[in-house]
């Protein structure tokens, strides 16, 4: 049995304002049975030994609300970036533990499970690079202007979802890359980083219960799930 303790840390960007939840306050922040919805991802993670600490990126005018709030010995707040991928980096930097990898997972995602979360610290262990992901069950379709103009076999398809995960040696070289020599697109995830450089990203499978809180339906259907 591989001893993971203390091998890894977690960022859990909250930079994001959930525009398409509505309201006037982060959708991090709303409570989800009994409590914001950040904290269930944010207290699985602190609570495992294998993680020796967790940063989280949130937006800068919330920041004082978070660490009043919320507070741990392994746990360092910091200020998001404009985009996730920055406030990603933003987490990463601000690592100070001897962690060798990082698992990177949106508070948006509050029910993610710790056997995931060990898949994912066995695959960089033994592999390297990885993120969760579910294998699609719909057909897809590529369209344009509201017409189909391709049908794509979804055995191909898997939809991402987080925890993504790389060692943090290896981050840290590819945004220095990055910064001196800007991307041409922007990243909505790790896993497009690092396969933009060329480095392999291998798949964990995830599950319905990883999903995203997005909108005001998904609100509802994960409030269930608490009850």
């Amino acid at each position: 049995m591989l001893d993971f303790k203390g091998k890894f840390a977690a960022v859990l960007p909250a930079g994001g304002l959930g525009k398409r939840m509505g309201g006037n306050i982060p959708k991090q922040l709303l409570v989800l049975g009994g409590k914001p919805v950040y904290r269930y991802s944010l207290e699985t993670f602190l609570s495992m030994d294998e993680i020796a600490e967790v940063v989280m990126a949130v937006p800068a005018d919330w920041k004082d609300h978070f660490e009043k709030d919320f507070s741990h010995p392994k746990l360092k707040i910091v200020v998001g970036g404009a985009e996730r991928w920055q406030s990603v980096e933003n987490g990463v930097n601000a690592l100070t533990s001897n962690a060798e990898f990082v698992l990177v997972h949106d508070v948006a995602r509050p029910f993610i499970s710790k056997e995931i979360i060990l898949d994912v610290c066995k695959t960089l262990v033994e592999k390297g690079s990885c993120l969760v992901a579910k294998p699609a069950v719909d057909t897809i379709k590529i369209a344009k202007d509201g017409c189909v103009q391709q049908t794509i076999d979804r055995n191909t398809v898997w939809m991402a979802q987080t925890p993504q995960a790389a060692s943090i040696a290896l981050l840290k070289k590819l945004y220095g890359r990055i910064a001196a020599e800007p991307l041409n697109f922007t990243p909505t995830d790790e896993a497009s980083i690092l396969e933009y450089f060329g480095e392999s990203v291998y798949i964990v499978k995830g599950n319905n219960l990883n999903n995203k809180l997005t909108t005001p339906e998904d609100f509802e259907i994960f409030a269930s799930r608490t009850r």
